[in-house]
């Protein structure tokens, strides 16, 4: 290992304003993540993006053309020490709150990060590592994406039935055809302010399932637990573990006895990015829940997919416009969810269930797999950045990795498994 100082391995620069930029193609982040596209670049190449202000852990990576804000540093890394893809997922695994030097909001400065202590293997080591971890993320990312796809299909269908009410509909004829464009009567509904089939009702959402939300308590993290999942823990693509904070088995339960989460239910984000979605089809669930309402449809799993797909559509962004509150830090009350009107037609919820279930269990399958390389991901990052598990002729696919160490059977045989 060769020690050295984070300042002899990268430059750290500013961000810039953008609001004067047209909008193009170009990625630009802040701390919180990617924020838009534009029409310039403020650099091109391998860049580790550091937080100056906000999220200090947010810490991000990019390899082409993109622009930051002032609330986040660039770098330019020293390719000749330095494999950055492997220094930025180093960096990952330190933490630097103890560096901070904001007072209200969490400030980070030049020289706080180039002060940081970094031990780094040769250049060979670190590259045949990073291409391990880059593989890995380069996995969960093509799952991702097909997974937009297959959520696309399923938006596409529940908009054609439950937006424009184009579902099969049979005529007085015995003929089969869209509903609404062959004439199928319609009537105002003043809830959701639309026209709606004639025959169909709109609940309160609280009268057709339970709607509860997770604890409001801070319960003390720990080093090992239970993992505590909030708003910003929800994502699309899936829980995001690694991040969560660890609780103890007393709290876990404590906050279980208010909102258990159970398989089949959906998660929603109160606060924060609001309105993220999560359908929890986890089998062995080993979190509890905050600042997340949580929708019992473990209890009539047939309403999942059209109540996942509804909260996600656009009656409910319509919805959340007049009950979002806050002035600094915006937020969805429980009341407010418990009042969302939900559209219903048993008849074509129960089809709408049929025709997206093969959809839903494939994006289900690799939302799943990528959990599960993530994980792996997360227990060999720390292990190989020490030199527990080392890396030997690690050549294009994930399934030639030789692993060295006690541990390694253990690890090429969970990713050959994790490669599906």
């Amino acid at each position: 290992m060769i020690e050295y100082k984070l300042k002899e391995l990268l430059e750290i620069k500013n961000g810039r304003d953008y609001k004067h930029l047209k909008d193009g193609n170009i990625p630009v982040y802040g701390s919180g993540g990617l924020m838009r596209y534009v029409d310039e670049y403020l650099y091109e190449g391998k860049s580790i993006l550091l937080p100056r202000k906000g999220t200090l852990s947010n810490i991000q990576y990019v390899d082409k053309v993109f622009w930051t804000v002032d609330t986040i540093y660039y770098s330019i890394v020293d390719e000749n020490k330095a494999d950055p893809y492997f220094l930025y997922n180093y960096i990952k695994l330190l933490d630097l709150s103890h560096l901070n030097t904001g007072t209200g909001v969490p400030s980070m400065t030049f020289g706080a990060y180039y002060d940081v202590p970094i031990n780094l293997p040769d250049l060979s080591t670190q590259k045949r590592i990073a291409k391990v971890l880059s593989d890995l993320d380069a996995k969960i990312e093509v799952n991702n994406k097909i997974n937009q796809e297959l959520e696309k299909m399923a938006k596409m269908l529940y908009d054609y039935w439950f937006v424009q009410f184009d579902f099969p509909h049979v005529t007085s004829s015995g003929v089969e055809k869209p509903y609404k464009s062959s004439g199928g009567k319609m009537v105002f509904n003043e809830a959701l302010k639309r026209e709606i089939p004639v025959g169909w009702e709109v609940k309160e959402i609280n009268k057709v399932i339970e709607v509860k939300d997770g604890t409001h308590d801070s319960p003390k993290p720990i080093d090992k637990g239970f993992k505590l999942i909030t708003s910003k823990h929800l994502k699309l693509e899936g829980l995001d573990f690694y991040k969560a904070n660890s609780i103890s088995e007393e709290d876990y339960i404590n906050i279980n006895k208010r909102s258990q989460v159970e398989t089949g239910d959906i998660l929603f984000s109160m606060i924060g990015n609001i309105g993220t979605v999560y359908k929890v089809e986890e089998e062995n669930i080993d979190f509890a829940i905050k600042n997340v309402a949580l929708y019992k449809t473990s209890a009539n799993q047939k309403l999942k997919n059209y109540i996942y797909t509804y909260l996600r559509g656009y009656d409910m962004q319509r919805y959340m416009g007049n009950v979002i509150a806050g002035s600094i830090q915006k937020f969805i009350g429980l009341g407010s969810l418990r009042k969302m009107p939900l559209m219903f037609d048993e008849k074509n919820i129960s089809n709408f269930d049929t025709k997206t279930k093969a959809i839903f269990a494939q994006i289900n399958t690799l939302k799943l797999e990528n959990q599960k390389l993530s994980e792996l991901r997360d227990w060999l990052l720390p292990l190989l950045m020490n030199g527990q598990v080392t890396v030997k002729n690690y050549e294009s696919s994930i399934t030639n990795l030789e692993l060295e160490s006690e541990l390694g059977r253990v690890a090429e045989g969970a990713i050959k498994n994790g490669k599906g």
